[in-house]
This record gives structure tokens, sequence and C-alpha cells, in this order.
């Protein structure tokens, strides 16, 4: 039973700014925020922007030609790294929709390669024209990082996706140099493993990403269940496609418990570096704790707070809130908190919501020390290192260790 303590509230940074502050925002954090004015049309039933209301954001008007050279204009003054990617369209203060859809889109996309001698990527699950697609990665090589949201190609894409481009035209994108990666998941038998089978016959140069997605808050109960569903036929998925042998390079992002165990090894080690106390309290979402309590039980009290504000079945450090933490406190008077949970776009020493750690410590009287080496860095970049497929069937799925893992409780 958790601490009757006042709930957190965000730091409001939009309030009596105008849209060009807003722009400015994302453009800070690498984005090209276009925006078509409203909602986004295509409507995935599994996308996880269907409910943003745990943060502050703001509806801007649909992209101009004048917002677009003010847009060129900031980011062109900015210095260039040719390690970046200029992500198309904001989602940290404004709302993600596919930006294809934007009759000056793709126009927009050719004026910043020409314009700029920065690098772009983008999302979309396929409103681009063929073949000017095609031909722009030709003729900017190594410039565009083409994410395509194939989704699924069988029988459920028409209920997930029912305003998207049809399947023939998804594949007409595939055709062709200009896709880095397609992803795809797991949904039943014959799903994620089709696709891959289909994707791989069109485009042998382009990544298979693929895995399974995680309900979050806001999606529909069935839409969920079938996640759900997805989850328990990604094995015998990733088995098929690992044993076919496609030429493409096959990456698979899962759920963060099958990210922890690849990388209990680390997690562990970074762990046993931060050199703490029994006594001490360390914060952590389900996957981490499960892996600590398999690994170095009673090294330390290992404090398991679920994901609440997202809902669902996330189970993530980096995404958890100051707000969840305070639900789950007890007697505690200090904790040990990752810096990555205090990383977010919203500002320095914020989490996802833009809760301040200042204001979890006034509030809560909690006294806080932060894990600065467990950061985003080190969480995205075990996100990527083990994140092949190949990884997953030999080290997880085929691993006698995954069982007792995963059959691990978790503390109430």
């Amino acid at each position: 039973m958790g601490r009757d303590l006042p709930v957190l509230e965000p730091t409001l940074v939009l309030q009596g700014k105008g849209y060009r502050e807003v722009l400015k925002r994302e453009m800070d954090a690498g984005k090209i925020p276009l925006s078509l004015g409203k909602k986004c049309p295509v409507e995935c039933d599994f996308c996880y922007e269907l409910d943003h209301s745990y943060r502050e954001t703001q509806d801007p008007p649909k992209t101009s030609q004048d917002d677009w050279e003010f847009i060129l204009n900031y980011i062109n003054a900015k210095p260039t790294d040719p390690m970046q990617f200029w992500c198309l369209g904001g989602n940290e203060y404004m709302e993600w929709t596919d930006l294809f859809l934007h009759p000056k889109g793709m126009e927009w996309v050719e004026d910043f390669l020409k314009h700029t001698d920065k690098n772009i990527q983008f999302f979309t699950v396929g409103f681009v024209h063929v073949p000017k697609i095609h031909q722009l990665v030709a003729q900017y090589p190594g410039r565009i990082n083409f994410e395509l949201s194939v989704i699924t190609l069988s029988k459920y894409r028409e209920k997930l996706m029912p305003h998207a481009p049809s399947v023939r035209h998804v594949m007409k994108v595939l055709d062709g140099p200009a896709v880095s990666s397609a992803n795809f998941y797991s949904f039943d038998q014959d799903t994620m493993s089709k696709d891959a089978e289909q994707i791989a016959k069109v485009n042998q140069q382009c990544v298979l990403w693929m895995g399974c997605l995680t309900p979050v808050r806001g999606l529909k109960e069935d839409t969920a269940n079938l996640m759900r569903q997805g989850r328990k036929f990604l094995p015998l998925e990733a088995e098929r496609i690992y044993d076919a042998g496609y030429p493409n390079l096959t990456t698979i992002h899962t759920e963060a418990y099958v990210t922890a165990f690849l990388n209990r090894k680390r997690i562990v080690s970074a762990f046993d570096a931060l050199e703490l106390e029994k006594k001490d309290t360390v914060v952590m979402a389900g996957s981490v704790h499960k892996i600590l309590n398999m690994y170095r039980k009673g090294r330390a009290r290992f404090l398991h707070i679920p994901n609440a504000m997202l809902g669902g079945d996330s189970d993530c450090t980096v995404l958890l809130t100051f707000d969840d933490i305070r639900k789950c406190l007890t007697n505690e008077k200090r904790l040990h908190i990752p810096k990555s949970v205090m990383e977010s776009g919203r500002g320095t020493n914020m989490d996802i919501m833009g809760v301040t750690l200042e204001e979890f410590i006034h509030k809560t009287g909690v006294k806080v020390k932060v894990l600065h080496k467990i950061d985003t860095k080190f969480a995205n970049t075990r996100l990527y290192r083990n994140g092949t497929l190949k990884n997953f069937v030999e080290d997880y799925v085929r691993n006698p260790a995954a069982a007792s893992y995963e059959a691990l409780p978790l503390s109430a």
C-alpha cells in the first residue's frame, strides 16, 4: 500500500507560447516539425499516439510555405553532424502524423536534401510517391533513412490499418533502393514469417525489423489482445525466419523483458559497478527487476515500479514517471533512481510527463541519488546491440535459462 502523497503535476512550458516556440523546441531536439493541422487520418489501431494526454502538446496548424521556410532556415543555421539524421515530424510537443499526407510533404523532403547538407529520416506507412522516392535515394546516397511501417501483409492489415495504402502500392515502394528498413510484427502463425518471405523476395537490401507490439493505454481491447497473441507466436515466427536464411539483415526489437534478458550480463556488470549496499533502494521496471533478482538477489532492495502512466503491458525503466514511483512508495526515505528516467524530451531532469526531479523530491520528501551511469545512452545501446534475430533465437528462444527468467514472479 503506497503512502498518501500529493499527485505530481508536470511543468507546463507551452502556456502563453506561440506556435513557433513549439517548432523551435522540436527542431532543437532534431525534428523537422511539419503538421497536417489535424489528427492523423490513417488511424492505425496500434498507434502509440492514440493517447498522449499524459504530456503537454499543442495542436499546430497545417504547415504553410512560410512555416516551411522558417523551419528550413532554422535548421540550416544548426551545425551539421554527419552522423545525425533529422526526423521528419515533431512528436514531443505536437502529435505525430504520417506527413507524406501533406500535399507538399515529398516536395519539402526534396527541398531539405537540396538546400541543406543534413541527413533525414522518416517513418511512413507508405504514402510516398513512386518512383520519386527511389529517385531521391539514388540522387542523395547515404542521406536518407527510410523506415517503412509495413506492419503486416496478412489478413490483419485491413483491421489494423483500414486507411493505409494498398499492399500493391507498398510492394512498389519496397521494389527499389528507397526503403532502409521495413518493420512488421507477429500477430499470429504465418504473419511475421510470411511478411518476411514476401518482402525478402522483392528487396534483399532493406533491414527486416521485426518483433511484437506492446499494448499501452488508449488502444482498443481487441487490438491489445491481438498484440498479446502475437507475443505468444513470436518465438515460432522468429525461428521460421531464422531457419529460412534470407539475405537481408534481420533485427528483432521485442518487449523490454526480452531486451533485458539478452543484455543480462551488461545489466549485472553495470549494477555491480554502482557498489550499492543491501539497504539501498533502487528504482526499476519489471524486466530489470527480474534480471537482478535472478542474478543478484538480496544485493540491494529492488523496488519494482509498474509503468502505470502508460498503462497496458509496458515494462520499461526509461519510460517510468516520477508519479509511477510516488504510487509505489511506502516508508522509503532515500531512493536510487536511474538517470534515464529523467532524460525525456521534456527538458532537463524531467520525466516523460514533464515532472521534474525537484518536484518529486519536494512533494514526497524522499532523498534521491541519481544513478548517472544508467542513462538513456546506456539503455539505447543495449536495445540495439543485441537486437538481431540470431541473438533472439539462439540466446532466448533456444536458451533454457529464459524459461526460468520468465517464470520469476514480480513483487506485488
